[in-house]
């Protein structure tokens, strides 16, 4: 399966380490080999994001001819069309992966905003970008990122028994690794898990994040799991 390398192209991509939406388009980038300058915004830089795209969202994919682009699954079409091959096969399971992720957003959530403050991420580089990010997150969950942090054991207990769910989902290997929108769905929120440390997602679950961070070259957060 032949993967293009656009070793001369200019393009930019504009991520957060922790975002899930950012992995979607890291993933394609990976997995077709394209060659671009990731760069990692600061979280409270809200202003640069407005000024590329009129709004505070990221991925930004700063194209060829200087043109913004946003949304993930956009950003992820647009790179995998590169070069006239498609890699990516169309979703299969996007109805039971929404579900899933629905289900386990509210643990998973109260799981990863403390921590990805606490893992020396870049976007986190100043107070600032710290702060920011706490005070808006907090109000998303409805608590202190202290009180989130220590329930951990609680959040995990229940979060364990849905994976699963997730059984049906065949590994790449099963599929002569052939990625499609699937995983685009699935693996970014199952890598960031891999921050939680103590997680059981299941021996097939881990085998499916080892596959796909192989395939995509998306780099796990075993080494920093708190």
């Amino acid at each position: 399966m032949g993967r293009p390398s656009l070793k001369e192209n200019p393009m930019k991509l504009f991520v957060f380490e922790h975002c899930p939406y950012c992995v979607r388009a890291m993933m394609i980038v990976g997995y077709k080999g394209i060659a671009l300058e990731k760069v990692i915004l600061q979280n409270d830089d809200v202003d640069s994001r407005i000024r590329m795209v009129g709004a505070n969202m990221v991925p930004i994919l700063q194209k060829d001819d200087g043109s913004y682009m946003a949304e993930s699954l956009d950003i992820v079409a647009f790179l995998d069309a590169l070069c006239g091959e498609a890699l990516l096969e169309p979703a299969k399971h996007e109805q039971h992966i929404a579900a899933w992720l629905d289900k386990a957003g509210y643990y998973s959530s109260r799981l990863l905003h403390p921590r990805n403050v606490r893992m020396g991420l870049p976007e986190y580089g100043s107070e600032a970008a710290i702060r920011w990010y706490t005070e808006k997150k907090t109000a998303v969950i409805g608590m202190s990122f202290e009180e989130a942090f220590a329930a951990s054991g609680e959040y995990i207990a229940a979060l364990e028994p849905l994976f699963t769910e997730l059984d049906l989902i065949p590994l790449p290997s099963e599929r002569n690794n052939q990625l499609g929108y699937d995983d685009v769905l699935l693996f970014p929120v199952l890598r960031n898990l891999t921050a939680v440390k103590g997680l059981n997602v299941g021996k097939r679950v881990r085998s499916y994040i080892d596959e796909v961070a192989a395939l995509t070259k998306v780099a796990l957060f075993d080494t920093t799991a708190i």
